[in-house]
């Protein structure tokens, strides 16, 4: 007699190694019942808290994980998702191995010992599709099956899911399908105690990312009357807001930190708005200092206006030559490109980061050039590339600057800057 169905399985991780120090960021999980209809759907992202690898190959940024469920809030629901049913996946010996190895962390230590009744949709390929290529996008090219936008859990688990119901429509018996299903239903699996239901803790890939959007984080910020802050806390402010802007992307850790400093230095939303107006006029100001503005200059006076939350409005004003520029209230900026505003009561930022020979780098994570590549331009310029942080370490490069590496971690226990590669690529060119 046919069991339950099929569960259709599909993960995205950090690299290939589960064994090693390699985790799941995503997990797809699809029902199928024994004729081959799909019943259910279920997805979450996973807080691997660590780096998330070939962030190029999956898309998911460190952003989208932040708030995300480790895989041991997840394992009792996934491991109620699964149970009783025939494990399907395309690679199958890939997403058991990662299963294996999950569960083992999250406190099953017994989890390698599991006799989980599997089917492999990239073996069966061989019986189905003969000739065919092996690959997920081959399979299901020769069935004509969407798989647009390939490497999302959902979308890979999906795509399964559909491959499997063409092999049971395609298949001359069921004798396959039903033993496997009957043996399905003998295996034992584990029992890992809940504290949530399945709703509250699986995070989908779009409501993690909507939840996580930095542009809001001025109105995070208190709106203080009276207000105690003055010219020293503005440019306190102002300071660590270059920091953050150094790569013209705010991470989550930072808005974060600047919602933070705003309440420690007791300056209200409306003086952190005066503040980013006059920032942007002192990024204009450097923008137009050889009188002329480049595309590449616009657009980045148009990705720190949408970093600042700043109306479009400022952009086309900031667009025309100074003379012409009505009402905008320029902040002077010194010769190191250093912001800073008007009038004696506010001098310019103190401490704008800039790099200094000799000073040590730390870079952490996939990067778009080679580390070699990117240690041997530092050794040129002066700098020390270094394999370790330390309080020392002046600069943590990351290809995301919000990863949960141990590297970004440990930076920003001591306080250290963390910024892209587009971040240092604008640190080594210098100022303007």
């Amino acid at each position: 007699m046919a069991g339950p169905g099929f569960a259709v399985l599909d993960f995205e991780t950090t690299g290939l190694f589960p064994g090693g120090h390699d985790r799941v960021v995503e997990v797809a999980v699809v029902h199928v019942n024994d004729s081959g209809r799909v019943t259910g759907r279920w997805e979450t992202l996973v807080n691997p808290q660590r780096d998330l690898g070939a962030q190029h190959i999956h898309g998911i940024r460190s952003a989208d994980i932040l708030d995300a469920p480790t895989f041991a809030a997840i394992a009792p629901h996934l491991v109620d998702l699964l149970g009783g049913r025939v494990l399907v996946a395309h690679n199958a010996s890939f997403d058991l191995r990662f299963l294996l190895a999950e569960l083992a962390r999250s406190g099953y230590p017994q989890a390698s010992a599991l006799d989980i009744e599997h089917l492999c949709t990239m073996q069966l390929a061989r019986d189905f599709i003969p000739g065919a290529g092996r690959s997920l996008a081959d399979c299901c090219a020769a069935f004509d099956i969407d798989l647009e936008n390939a490497h999302r859990a959902s979308v890979d688990a999906s795509a399964t899911a559909r491959l499997l119901g063409e092999y049971i429509a395609a298949s001359e018996g069921s004798e396959l399908w039903n033993d496997s299903l009957d043996r399905a239903l003998d295996a034992v699996w584990p029992v890992l105690s809940k504290q949530t239901v399945l709703d509250e803790v699986w995070r989908a890939r779009e409501a993690t990312a909507a939840s996580s959007n930095t542009s809001t984080f001025l109105q995070r910020i208190a709106d203080k009357l009276p207000e105690f802050g003055g010219p020293a806390e503005h440019q306190n402010y102002w300071a660590l807001l270059d920091q953050c802007l150094l790569d013209r992307q705010l991470s989550v850790h930072e808005a974060n930190a600047l919602v933070r400093l705003a309440d420690e230095l007791s300056i209200s939303r409306s003086t952190c708005e005066r503040l980013h107006i006059e920032y942007f006029e002192a990024v204009v100001n450097v923008a137009w200092a050889d009188g002329v503005l480049t595309l590449d200059e616009i657009a980045d006076l148009t990705a720190v206006a949408t970093l600042l939350g700043l109306p479009a409005v400022y952009v086309a004003a900031a667009v025309e030559p100074p003379a012409k520029s009505v009402g905008r209230h320029a902040a002077p900026v010194d010769a190191n490109g250093s912001v800073g505003s008007q009038g004696s009561a506010s001098p310019r930022v103190a401490g704008a980061f800039r790099l200094e020979v000799g000073d040590l780098v730390v870079l952490t994570g996939d990067m778009r050039r080679s580390r070699e590549d990117w240690h041997r331009e530092l050794e040129q310029r002066g700098f020390e590339p270094r394999p370790a942080i330390t309080k020392k370490v002046k600069l943590v490069v990351a290809s995301d600057p919000d990863s949960l590496s141990g590297k970004a971690r440990k930076a920003r226990d001591y306080g250290i800057t963390i910024v892209n590669e587009a971040g240092l690529e604008r640190l080594l060119k210098g100022p303007g």
